[in-house]
């Protein structure tokens, strides 16, 4: 009598306690041949497909596999046993349905079960894996300082686990139980993603080892023999996708496959490569690869386009757990582990979980300037605290503004290996209807009518950039490409934006996917001033065609400086390109408005503009109105003033100011006025970003022409100071001290403090009670730098009546 056993069972059974029908090989649970029919019939074409799908398929081959040739051992290798679709966990099973043999495959997190042994067929009472080739332990050379991660540009990741870029060899060495026998013994190595890993989805990787590498394909050889330890240079695919892989080695047996125990230690991270040419995210400068996918440091730009004003944000996407939370929201947001290796496919989806708004993803945005539990946008440092606290809670973090979603996702980009860039647009409009046209509309007198006025300009709006090929799209279209995280507009029924490819924006090609025509108006709209008769007629007083997108800037490469990068969205206004390119967008759909169309007629005799001066948040101002009169006739402008606290989205809040003046102008002369701000009139109603809008409008008297202009300023906001104390040397502890002292004429209430260094120290958050006026506050927090280089530590302050004060300092690391 023999006796079948099955490592998968707690016992074992003989041919007597097998029914006459049984198939006579052990399984986890009892079948016999007419079910396993009924079953391949539903989920399969044929019996012989139902059981190379199944987890135990090799049961079926009773035959034992001596001296199996390289070539049927790959054609082995190519049925998935790792499938689970007969999978009996009832949890499970409504995974399943009449058109899916497997679920969907979106989680990196779950695992399947893999057997250490899997038997062929009948295994005789004698055998013991013990006398074959068995693996002893596996170095993966994966400490910072080693190969893998210098060669791999990884060393910065604070993770314990092996982290490379696809398309790019690797290391890992091997201990046998004895001296590998290339003449006898087989082996080969095995990565695995998600629950349900298949060949054909690259989620199960089998690699044979063979005598020579080939460039951006699985692959693996010999590099080096020692006693009984083998090291091997492995290399991915180049469309590899991107994730976490647990990581098996399978050794051949007479009487099955005898794989490693599950190690997390072995655990793999794939990422893009912008360092290999093969790669679609492949960056040629070195520089460039430095600055947009090493650097963990970034600078914002916000304010207004004539005061523009910076602050940093900490990345982040090196530190501890950071690369697990990035891949977790590709989880979140269902993306199929299979699509993963495509780039285009990942900033989709993640345009719309970087927000709240339809899937409870990361970030709750609010513009109303009450963050009631929750953090204001403006406390915020960097990424780093936000993709943790959601990883940890599995909610979103509240809140975020427009600079915040795109802080979180120039993070998530560059951890995955993406190049990415933040960047802001000045002046930006929000076009809800896609007709390159905002609308503000004035009464008789000239005056802005606030009750028809609906569309508003932001102050300035920050989205990202991440560099790929754009393979759906013609030629010339790849490079930067627009996402946007903020929840502005739906595209295909979630909020989301892009990629939309930055030259196809610039030349007006907006039939190419994805939502080209709402970032061309946001960076090509036209402001017209129309005047409402009485008889509900509508005409045009005024166009400003230089307003919108007038500035478009991200950060220097390798410096904190500014690039001015407008020309790389939209030609020069006025010149034949740009002619063009609008024809372009309106043959692809984009809606204008011709100027022959309306009743317009340009004022051309009398020119008016403003400047506001600067000044520090509670100190009064004066805006200086000046008029050009370039004709030999004497006019009289009557002049209405309106100057408004507003959101930096542009949305008013209140009008704080009103005042209106005759002004006489002289023939072929200039003519100037001056209206002074104090700060009792502001004070009480500001708001976060101490942001005004002011609109002035005049109508010349003579001709009935309305001239129109209208500007956004920021005040000047106090900053933090600070400085560090004792040497800066790593791994030896020091402090740095955050001092701060009030300006305003009133106690601040509910003082928030916040200090974080990439690569030096987490967040510290310390809460203040009150800093009465003029008083100073001095914090000190000390802390031991682990790496020498250059770093920077970011500082903010947050109250009730204050917001949006930061300070930084750069800091050299010295090495002990």
């Amino acid at each position: 009598m023999s006796t079948l056993y099955h490592p998968d069972l707690p016992f074992r059974r003989t041919d007597s306690e097998l029914d006459d029908n049984e198939h006579r090989f052990s399984f986890p649970f009892k079948i016999t041949v007419s079910k396993l029919r009924s079953v391949c019939y539903n989920q399969h074409s044929s019996i012989e497909d139902r059981m190379s799908a199944h987890p135990s398929a090799a049961l079926f081959k009773p035959t034992f596999r001596k001296g199996f040739s390289r070539h049927g051992l790959r054609k082995e290798l190519n049925t998935s046993w790792m499938s689970e679709t007969t999978s009996t966990n009832v949890e499970n099973k409504h995974l399943l349905n009449g058109r899916r043999a497997i679920p969907l495959n979106y989680s990196n997190d779950e695992e399947n079960e893999v057997p250490e042994m899997e038997a062929f067929g009948l295994i005789p009472r004698g055998f013991n894996p013990r006398d074959y080739l068995s693996v002893v332990d596996i170095y993966m050379f994966k400490e910072p300082h080693e190969i893998n991660k210098q060669e791999h540009h990884t060393d910065k990741y604070y993770n314990p686990k092996l982290i490379v870029r696809r398309g790019q060899a690797f290391q890992i060495q091997i201990d046998f139980n004895r001296p590998y026998k290339p003449e006898s013994d087989q082996f080969w190595l095995e990565f695995l993603m998600g629950r349900y890993p298949q060949q054909n989805k690259g989620t199960y990787i089998p690699i044979l080892v063979g005598n020579v590498l080939k460039p951006g394909q699985w692959g693996a050889k010999i590099i080096h023999r020692e006693n009984n330890s083998i090291r091997l240079s492995i290399m991915s695919s180049v469309t590899c996708i991107i994730g976490k892989f647990r990581f098996y080695v399978a050794v051949m047996t007479p009487f099955g496959i005898l794989r490693t125990r599950r190690n997390s230690a072995t655990d793999t991270y794939i990422l893009f490569n912008p360092w290999c040419k093969l790669d679609a995210v492949y960056l040629d400068d070195e520089k460039e690869r430095e600055e947009y996918v090493l650097n963990d440091v970034g600078i914002v730009f916000h304010g207004n386009v004539e005061d523009v004003k910076s602050r940093s944000w900490s990345y982040g996407q090196f530190e501890e757990n950071v690369l697990d939370a990035c891949l977790f929201l590709m989880d979140k947001a269902e993306l199929e582990l299979s699509g993963r290796g495509n780039p285009i496919k990942i900033c989709r989806v993640a345009s719309a979980v970087i927000n709240s708004r339809d899937d409870n993803g990361v970030i709750a945005g609010s513009w109303n300037n009450t963050y009631d539990y929750g953090v204001a946008p403006s406390a915020w440092t960097g990424s780093v605290d936000i993709l943790l606290e959601y990883y940890s809670s599995k909610q979103p973090v509240r809140y975020g503004q427009c600079w915040v979603f795109a802080g979180v996702f120039n993070t998530f980009l560059r951890c995955l290996g993406i190049p990415a860039r933040l960047i802001t647009n000045y002046s930006s409009a929000h076009d809800n209807n896609a007709n390159l046209r905002m609308d503000f509309f004035l009464d008789d007198e000239g005056k802005v009518d606030t009750r028809l006025t609906k569309d508003s300009v932001w102050n300035y709006h920050c989205w990202n950039e991440a560099w790929m090929t754009r393979p759906d799209l013609p030629v010339g279209f790849g490079g930067w490409q627009v996402v946007d995280g903020t929840p502005q507009e739906t595209s295909d029924g979630m909020y989301r934006c892009g990629p939309a490819s930055v030259q196809a924006i610039k030349h007006g090609h907006v039939c190419f996917q994805f939502d080209a025509p709402f970032v061309y108006a946001e960076v090509n709209s036209d402001i017209f001033y129309t005047r409402m008769e009485k008889n509900g007629t509508q005409v045009v007083e005024n166009i400003d065609t230089t307003h919108i997108g007038q500035l478009i800037v991200t950060k220097a490469v390798g410096g904190d400086g500014m690039v001015d990068i407008t020309e790389e969205y939209k030609f020069r206004e006025g010149s034949d390109e740009e002619r063009l390119a609008l024809e372009t967008a309106v043959m692809y759909g984009v809606k204008k408005q011709s100027i022959q169309d309306t009743t317009y007629q340009p004022q051309t005799d009398v020119d008016m503009d403003f400047q506001v001066q600067k000044a520090v948040l509670g100190n009064d101002f004066k805006v200086t109105i000046t008029f050009r009169n370039k004709s030999r006739n004497s006019y009289t402008a009557t002049t209405y003033f309106s100057g408004n606290i507003v959101f930096y989205t542009g949305v008013t809040k209140s009008e704080f100011k009103k005042h209106s003046f005759s002004a006489k102008l002289e023939p072929s002369s200039s003519s100037s006025f001056d209206i002074v701000i104090k700060s009792s009139e502001y004070m009480n109603d500001l708001l976060e970003q101490a942001s005004f809008h002011f609109f002035v409008t005049a109508r010349i008297n003579e001709t009935g022409k309305i001239l129109a202009v209208q500007k956004a300023i920021m005040l000047e906001i106090p900053t933090l100071r600070i400085k560090t104390k004792g040497e800066l040397v790593a791994g030896k502890e020091t402090s740095v001290i955050v001092e701060f002292t009030n300006p305003l004429k009133q106690t601040l209430e509910n003082v928030v403090l916040r200090l974080e260094g990439p690569g030096v120290l987490r967040t510290i958050k310390k809460q203040f009670g009150r800093i009465p006026m003029n008083s100073t506050l001095t914090w000190e927090v000390k802390f031991t730098p682990m790496r020498p280089g250059l770093r920077k530590l970011i500082a903010s302050l947050n109250s009730d009546a204050l917001r949006h004060v930061y300070g930084e300092l750069n800091i050299q690391i010295r090495k002990p």
